[in-house]
């Protein structure tokens, strides 16, 4: 029996480090997505073996969402594997109840991925495996997705928009749920069971205890095979993305999309370069009839029409030609003072404003030490004058001057010295606070968040 954990050990580890070796270079931090159940289990003992091979720094993290009655037991379970292997683990508590209109499978799984996009690391493990992916391609297929959806999952993902730089891995995609099985119990691993997994009401537990198996009395090679069709899905989704960022070049600027350009397109090829144009914001994907309803709105509104379409808690917007695509704006109607920070959040635009120190460039700071120095939302009315020998300026002017989409003009963040309107960042400053010669003196700029 030694002998063969030994031998199954080895091959397991071997057929990883093959595939996987190439892929993430030595010395990368590798933060593995740790449930507790047999699959991430089996995935920490197949790493920690490869890790001193190529000088990969290993940690979990285990994401406490509190659905079952056992969650604690689970996270005490991980905190003791953990500390075992001496591999540092990080718990994560999320409140999963004001999601749960999104189900509670969605809502986890969005909460699980903003928990490893907030960590720091190389890349983020996941212990799919093939069983995952052939069950992942049915639900798609049955949502009617694409052939970017019906693609499933890669083993290396590229980082989204919404991530920090890391990518997602999956190394156990070329392994079976019964392969996985057999090396746990070889090696005699302990895990916990989610007595979810037994409920057949969830769609992919469905899948997997009723079709799957019945499927497989018929096709033996169900899993090789559709795997197979993935990757030519997948092909098929690259190809379309090529044609995308052709499409794109001259049309995609400054994080907008020409509405000539997409009206010059056929139909398919407009709906392809939409679709790229969502994914490059970070924006989910609508359902294809509400692309074909979006596409149809942006082609046909007239040039001064203020067009605004809401999907899934985001707006597609038209203004002056162009397209944007963004998250729906919190309401907010405070006031933030400053007090010399680097950063402020900015929630009216789901942005933050930037404070960079520099010399006779910006604000003058000495102009700035008579009163309280605060952020503000615009109210209507305020002017200045941004040219000392000038006149003073409506803000309105200033802004259809500076081409500021509507929808941006009354959330702009105004700086205020006391009650004097200092600046409006990217806009205008007002002279009597302009910095010169070699003067200390702040510049203000607004970022996405």
């Amino acid at each position: 029996m030694a002998s063969s954990r030994k031998s199954s050990l080895l091959n397991l580890t071997e057929r990883l480090a093959i595939s996987l070796g190439p892929q993430l270079p030595e010395g990368s931090s590798i933060l593995l997505g740790l449930s507790g159940g047999v699959d991430s289990v089996v995935l920490l003992h197949l790493l920690h073996h490869l890790a001193p091979r190529f000088s990969w720094k290993l940690s979990a993290l285990h994401v406490h969402h509190g659905i079952s009655r056992n969650a604690d037991s689970w996270a005490e379970f991980c905190r003791l594997l953990c500390e075992r292997h001496q591999i540092p683990l990080c718990i994560e508590r999320v409140d999963i109840a004001p999601l749960r209109s999104q189900g509670i499978e969605a809502a986890a799984r969005r909460l699980r991925h903003a928990a490893f996009d907030a960590q720091r690391c190389d890349f983020v493990a996941l212990a799919h495996h093939a069983d995952d992916q052939v069950e992942t391609l049915f639900l798609q297929l049955l949502r009617g997705a694409g052939v970017k959806g019906a693609s499933a999952m890669p083993v290396l993902s590229q980082p989204k928009k919404t991530q920090r730089t890391h990518r997602l891995v999956r190394p156990l995609l070329q392994f079976t749920r019964d392969e996985i099985l057999t090396y746990a119990a070889e090696q005699r691993l302990e895990w916990v069971e989610d007595e979810s997994n037994a409920d057949e009401r969830y769609p992919r537990n469905f899948l997997r205890h009723r079709l799957l198996p019945e499927l497989a009395t018929q096709f033996p090679s169900y899993r090789e095979t559709l795997t197979r069709s993935t990757s030519h899905f997948a092909e098929a989704a690259s190809l379309l993305d090529e044609l995308a960022r052709i499409d794109a070049a001259g049309a995609l600027i400054d994080a907008c999309l020409s509405v000539t350009a997409l009206q010059a397109l056929s139909h398919a090829r407009a709906k392809n370069l939409l679709r790229y144009f969502f994914d490059q914001q970070g924006a989910p994907m609508p359902h294809a009839a509400k692309l074909d309803d979006l596409l149809q709105q942006l082609c046909s509104a007239r040039e001064d029409a203020a067009l605004c379409i809401d999907f899934g808690g985001w707006q597609v917007r038209r203004h002056q030609g162009r397209v944007y695509v963004l998250q729906a704006f919190a309401s907010f109607d405070g006031v933030l003072q400053w007090q010399g920070e680097a950063i402020l959040p900015w929630p009216a635009l789901n942005a933050s404003v930037v404070f960079q120190y520099t010399e006779g460039q910006g604000i003058s700071l000495a102009t700035l030490q008579g009163a309280e120095v605060t952020l503000r939302q615009r109210q209507g009315g305020e002017s200045l004058r941004p040219q000392a020998a000038g006149s003073t300026r409506t803000l309105k002017n200033l802004f259809q001057e500076c081409g500021i989409p509507p929808w941006q003009r009354e959330r702009l963040p105004l700086l205020y010295c006391g009650d004097d309107l200092v600046c409006v960042p990217g806009v205008a400053i007002a002279a009597a606070f302009q910095a010169t010669g070699i003067e200390a003196a702040v510049s203000i700029s607004l970022t996405p968040r």
